[in-house]
């Protein structure tokens, strides 16, 4: 079995890298073979409204863009579970996990009211790192983010779920930077009583991924 991780997360070795990490330890243990892949060290861009994807005739549903991008698209069509992860920037994924799920999922809508043309169903979770506390969800409307990337994931591939990882720390020293909204000390307090059951909780959902 092979499974994938996306980081599309900046910051290598931090809240969310380190999620997917656990992630695929879990899928590890169950004899997975895994991969992780960096979008910020891809060369790439999002959705060019080419349109390709959508001609008639066409038997290729995957996106035509040639770029950096293209060899990673094709590892996930072979993949049997797939796993994406991304701080909340603005209110929103990341501006390079956006522009690759603009390349994964649009050619694989149809227009025409027909199914996913993927071809198979897969697992499939995202995780997701934020400032924000859990209380303030529904508030600030990130709830309704996470539902409808879930429904855009389980349209295409099947089955989808998500992992929270609320009001992490963003800095080891808090006192470097203009940003007294956040109480550093208690940030970083929780990154060591709090993050690990995260780490915890991700590592469970890689071993259920691969279940059958």
């Amino acid at each position: 079995m092979k499974v994938i991780a996306v980081n599309g997360s900046p910051r290598k070795n931090w809240n969310t890298h380190i999620l997917l990490e656990k992630c695929l330890e879990g899928a590890k243990e169950t004899g997975a073979e895994t991969e992780l892949i960096n979008l910020y060290d891809i060369q790439f861009k999002g959705c060019t409204s080419c349109f390709t994807c959508k001609l008639k005739g066409n038997s290729v549903s995957k996106c035509a863009m040639k770029d950096g991008m293209e060899l990673y698209l094709q590892k996930i069509c072979e993949c049997d579970a797939l796993i994406l992860g991304s701080p909340i920037y603005f209110s929103s994924v990341t501006g390079e996990m956006r522009s690759f799920m603009e390349r994964l999922l649009f050619p694989y809508s149809s227009y025409e009211g027909k199914p996913s043309s993927f071809g198979k169903k897969i697992n499939t979770a995202f995780i997701y790192t934020m400032n924000a506390p859990s209380f303030a969800l529904p508030l600030i409307g990130y709830n309704k983010i996470f539902r409808g990337n879930k429904k855009l994931m389980e349209h295409i591939f099947g089955k989808s779920e998500y992992l929270l990882s609320t009001s992490t720390c963003q800095f080891d020293d808090y006192s470097k930077y203009a940003m007294t909204f956040f109480d550093g000390k208690k940030r970083l307090k929780r990154r060591e009583t709090i993050f690990p059951e995260d780490c915890k909780k991700s590592f469970l959902l890689g071993k259920k991924l691969c279940e059958k």
